[in-house]
């Protein structure tokens, strides 16, 4: 084997090309892990929230109306007519009510994405995060559980200066995605319970009407 002066120097040269190119990326991977840090940190503090929103469904429709957020695990869409629906969480359940049909279905926010948005503080242990991407104004968090609601997952949007929290998309078994977008959002505001308690008895009545 014949070792040629040029071949070492070729190897020197990869090798450091390689080390260059961990160092750039390593402070990447570790910046994106901070801001997420940052970001669960902030979210966990804003434990009130309403505002507006647009929702863009997997066929292009678009539907828009009121949302209330209370953490932990409460949530409530009015939506603007003509649509007859309405989506509350209770903290245990989520209820899709739909006025016009007058029918409703019932789900446990466990099984949900909702829950990991509505969590007390967002849970970024295990391979729960799947994706961190930081761009100029905003900051995607990609992120999935599969022992609880299978190949669904939660796609969450902040503000990368303030970390406020900007849109989510939820992505389906079959990979259609819902897209929900909020704004003129005020935080800490104070709520009646009644805002997000579910009839249980009305929800069974109209269940039984899908029958």
């Amino acid at each position: 084997m014949i070792f040629r002066a040029t071949d070492f120097l070729a190897r020197r040269a990869a090798i450091a090309a390689l080390a260059l190119a961990a160092s750039l990326v390593a402070p990447t991977v570790a910046q994106a892990a901070q801001s997420a840090d940052q970001i669960a940190a902030h979210f966990s503090s804003v434990r009130t929230m309403m505002g507006e929103f647009v929702q863009f469904g997997p066929r292009g429709e678009q539907t828009g109306g009121k949302f209330y957020i209370e953490r932990p695990g409460k949530i409530r869409f009015d939506y603007e007519a003509p649509s007859g629906f309405r989506v509350t969480s209770d903290g245990s359940s989520v209820v899709i009510m739909n006025k016009k049909l007058n029918t409703a279905d019932l789900y446990p926010l466990s099984k949900t994405p909702l829950k990991l948005l509505l969590d007390e503080r967002i849970d970024l242990s295990g391979d729960k995060v799947q994706t961190v991407r930081e761009d100029d104004d905003l900051t995607t968090i990609k992120m999935a559980d599969k022992s609880v609601f299978g190949n669904s997952t939660i796609t969450m949007m902040f503000d990368s200066a303030s970390y406020d929290l900007r849109q989510w998309t939820i992505t389906d078994a079959q990979g259609k995605d819902t897209t929900v977008m909020i704004f003129n959002v005020q935080q800490g505001v104070t709520f009646d319970p009644s805002v997000f308690e579910i009839d249980y008895r009305r929800v069974d009545k109209m269940s039984r009407n899908k029958r």
